[in-house]
């Protein structure tokens, strides 16, 4: 890897998150040869005749030989797996990083599986997305203006971080910093308890007996929330487990909130009612005017 330029970038997971970043390094001319690693052939395939990536590779052995960089855009529950098969080939001078929507169990994983190689992993994660997924999907221009995590760890060099830093800017991404724990709590409260919320939500539904009845007459307001429902399960299956103990944490207060709101509405106490409501509606028109142009949905 030279100054903004990286020679042959291994993407591991070659859909919506690792196809938008396969073609966005390719749009901005920081790459030469992208190689991607999936599970399905025909996927792989589908990428190459889509000119996300430039070669497919089954066997992380032969993609890693000669990479600049390898970044992780596999569900998460893969990463401990994908990390351990790669130790063996991870060459000196490759950084390894990742698309991941937890930090603190990419971590555990990469010091378990990599052990002194570690210093040449560095945490990351795009806060980007859309409800479709798969290498269909993928954008040039997913990830710009986007916020981008990272979690660097002490072991890291200054210039790896700084390389993966230069990659998402590249990308169009405002990149952050902050700690894995830190990370973890605030994307369980803004991110992984909506979806949770959003599945349940469909789910409740699609489980009534009137359920056809239900979504024959779901409008706007039911289009909104649920819109996030059509995300990968597995992907966020994999995100509620890696990150169950501050996702817990999270429901549990919601759950007081949804106690506080079931309990007013049962005594008919409307102006308590609407306390909370305005509240939340003045907090969400400020969100909403800061965040204009910045829709994002997180994986």
């Amino acid at each position: 890897m030279t100054a903004l330029h990286f020679s042959r970038v291994v993407i591991v997971g070659v859909g919506l998150i690792g196809g938008s970043l396969a073609l966005s390094l390719k749009r901005a001319g920081v790459v030469g040869t992208v190689v991607g690693v999936g599970r399905s052939g025909a996927s792989l395939d589908k990428a190459l005749a889509l000119g996300v990536i430039d070669e497919a590779a089954t066997s992380l052995a032969e993609a890693a030989r000669g990479a600049s960089l390898i970044v992780l855009c596999a569900p998460v529950a893969q990463n401990f797996a994908l990390l351990h098969a790669l130790e063996p080939h991870l060459q000196p001078g490759t950084i390894v990083t990742d698309a991941g929507s937890t930090k603190s169990d990419v971590i555990m994983a990469a010091k378990t599986a990599l052990g002194d190689k570690v210093a040449q992993f560095v945490p990351a994660h795009p806060i980007a997305g859309r409800e479709q997924h798969g290498v269909e999907a993928a954008l040039n221009d997913l990830y710009r203006e986007k916020k981008v995590v990272m979690c660097p760890l002490q072991e890291n060099s200054r210039a790896d971080v700084a390389a993966v830093r230069a990659m998402w800017e590249a990308a169009g991404a405002d990149v952050h910093v902050m700690s894995a724990v830190q990370h973890d709590a605030v994307f369980a409260s803004v991110s992984h308890l909506p979806h949770v919320l959003s599945f349940a939500l469909v789910a409740q539904v699609a489980n009534a007996e009137d359920a056809a009845l239900k979504l024959g007459f779901a409008g706007g307001g039911f289009r909104d929330f649920t819109r996030i429902a059509a995300s990968s399960p597995e992907m966020w299956r994999d995100i509620c487990l890696a990150n169950r103990e501050a996702l817990l944490r999270e429901i549990g207060t919601y759950e007081a909130m949804l106690a506080h709101l079931k309990a007013q509405i049962k005594s008919g106490d409307g102006a308590a009612l609407e306390r909370v409501f305005q509240r939340a509606s003045e907090t969400r028109q400020k969100w909403g005017v800061a965040s204009a142009g910045a829709h994002n949905i997180e994986p």
